[in-house]
């Protein structure tokens, strides 16, 4: 589908979704959970994704030069895609409810990979109801240079095979790399206060009650998705606080408390 062909609203639509991957891309960056060039962002798109470029800084994003991919995972237009393209292209593949996928290179999540996991099926216990509810199973995915196909393939069966236990993953592990989370449909982004506040909750749509403009009419449910994207990685990334990793090499695993979907 090219721009002669798509609908107005869907070009208001990505507008919005172009200029809000670039306001969560900077609050990751302030907040330090990026650094230089690390990390991307996609959000899926009704013909395909927008994913940031490669070695593109998130503080520092032109919502112009987002890459968009169609639907077969042909880039048509922006600078070039993020080298982890495969691997967005493998979670939308797997699971249909995905929405968004944030990537970062969390300094202490790639510590806990070095120093050693809980378990492979869940990088730590259950340590947080939060955890728990909005993030769940975080399975640790065996290292490969960034980029590498294989790791795609192993993110989509773990999605596949959880998928097949009624328990969905949000979020995986990469060995040495870091965090990779997606929010799926119908997963929306809580409000919260001082520290426990979401990076972009401000762009949660309506709170006001007011009549909003077209675009954002249009795109808030994605816009909700992407910043339950930001939650699920600072959920999942929260390890970068001063809690010591050693705390957590505990293999007596209690159960999870509830389904995590």
């Amino acid at each position: 589908m090219n721009s002669e062909t798509r609908s107005r609203e869907e070009v208001l639509c990505e507008d919005v979704l172009r200029e809000e991957i670039c306001r969560v891309g900077q609050s990751l960056h302030i907040r330090g959970y990026v650094h230089a060039t690390a990390g991307n962002i996609s959000v899926r798109l009704k013909d395909g994704f927008l994913i940031t470029p490669t070695d593109a800084c998130l503080g520092t994003l032109d919502p112009a030069r987002l890459a968009r991919m169609d639907a077969q995972g042909l880039q048509t237009g922006g600078d070039r895609a993020s080298k982890t393209l495969a691997l967005h292209r493998q979670i939308y593949a797997a699971d249909a409810q995905a929405r968004c996928i944030i990537h970062s290179h969390s300094t202490h999540s790639v510590a806990l990979t070095l120093q050693g996991v809980w378990s492979d099926d869940d990088i730590v216990p259950p340590i947080t109801p939060y955890f728990v509810m909005k993030v769940g199973h975080v399975p640790l995915i065996p290292y490969h240079r960034p980029g590498d196909p294989q790791v795609a393939l192993q993110v989509a069966a773990r999605i596949t095979a959880m998928a097949g236990k009624g328990t969905p993953l949000r979020a995986v592990m990469l060995d040495r790399l870091g965090p990779v989370a997606w929010p799926r449909r119908g997963q929306r982004g809580a409000r919260g206060t001082g520290r426990n506040r979401a990076p972009v909750v401000a762009v949660q749509a309506g709170s006001s009650g007011a009549e909003r403009s077209p675009d954002r009419r249009v795109a808030a449910p994605l816009r909700r998705h992407l910043v339950a994207g930001a939650q699920a990685h600072r959920h999942t990334a929260a390890i970068d606080g001063p809690r010591p990793v050693k705390r957590w090499r505990s293999r007596s695993a209690p159960v999870w408390p509830i389904n995590q979907d």
